[in-house]
Formats: structure tokens, sequence, C-alpha cells
């Protein structure tokens, strides 16, 4: 039997749009047959973050940042247009008039078809994060470093940096 192609994505930026044609990539090659890994690092790690209540932080710069970058699915923006939030908000309600699904939708549907989700471990630290299972949404599979990035991309047929 043949191996399944691999597609690997980064996840650097936190932006609603960005988060959303991740998501729409991976969802669709998983559809396709292709084993998908997703590596959320620096503003990406906010899409994976708990939705709910804070994240501790050891250290004062950590905890402003931490404080300054709440974070989670909900509050992402977009990268252009957001105009204090109106952009946002009329995004997502075109998204919910041609059916298309909210960033929880799609975490919870890439997470079922197998897409797996990682954190990276090497920058939790600087964005005032604790590498920490519970610090992320429980549809995230592992926390791993760059490394792991690295020898799943080398595998990869595509891999992208989004």
């Amino acid at each position: 039997m043949a191996e399944k192609e691999k597609l690997t994505i980064a996840v650097l930026s936190g932006d609603l749009e960005r988060a959303l044609a991740a998501f729409m990539l991976a969802t669709t090659g998983a559809a396709m047959g292709m084993e998908v890994s997703m590596f959320f690092t620096f503003w990406g790690l906010n899409i994976i973050k708990r939705n709910e209540g804070g994240i501790k932080s050891k250290g004062l710069m950590r905890k402003m940042l931490n404080l300054m970058n709440r974070g989670g699915s909900k509050r992402l923006k977009l990268s252009r247009f957001n105009m204090l939030g109106l952009g946002t908000w009329m995004m997502k309600r075109l998204m919910k008039d041609v059916n298309m699904p909210s960033i929880d939708e799609f975490i919870t549907m890439a997470h079922q078809m197998g897409v797996k989700l990682i954190a990276c471990t090497t920058t939790c630290g600087v964005m005032g994060l604790r590498p920490e299972k519970d610090t992320f949404r429980s549809e995230v599979d592992s926390l791993t470093g760059a490394a792991y990035f690295l020898g799943e991309a080398r595998q990869s047929k595509v891999t992208l940096f989004i």
C-alpha cells in the first residue's frame, strides 16, 4: 500500500483570515486523504489557546504579555479592516450567512478528521505561555519543538507557512 501524502502547515499568524485559510487547507487535505499536521507557533498559538479563564505565567514580562495577548479562537481579529472590531464582526456574520464554519468549528472538524494539532514549546515561553497541555484546547494532540516541525516538513509533499 502506498504511503499517504503529507501536508504540513506552520501557523505563525493569529489573524482570523489566516487561521481560516490554514484550517480550510488542512481540512481539505484531510478530506483528500492526506496526512495533515498543523504546527502552531508565536501568534498562531492564540488560535489553540483555551478560550476560557486566564493562563498563569511566571515573570512580570510574561504576565504582561499574556494579559495584553489574551488570545483564544474567539478573540481573533482581521489583520486588515478590523475597524475597532466592526470588520471582524462583519466577516463572522458573512461566514455565518454562507454556512462557513467558525474557527471553533474548524478546530473540532480538523481534529475529528485526524489533523494533528501541535503547539510549539520553543515559542511558548516567549509568548508568556506555559508549555503544558492545560494551556491549550483539548483538541491539541501534542506539544513539541521546532525540530519536530522540520522532521514533518522534510517528509511532506506540501509544506505551508501561514
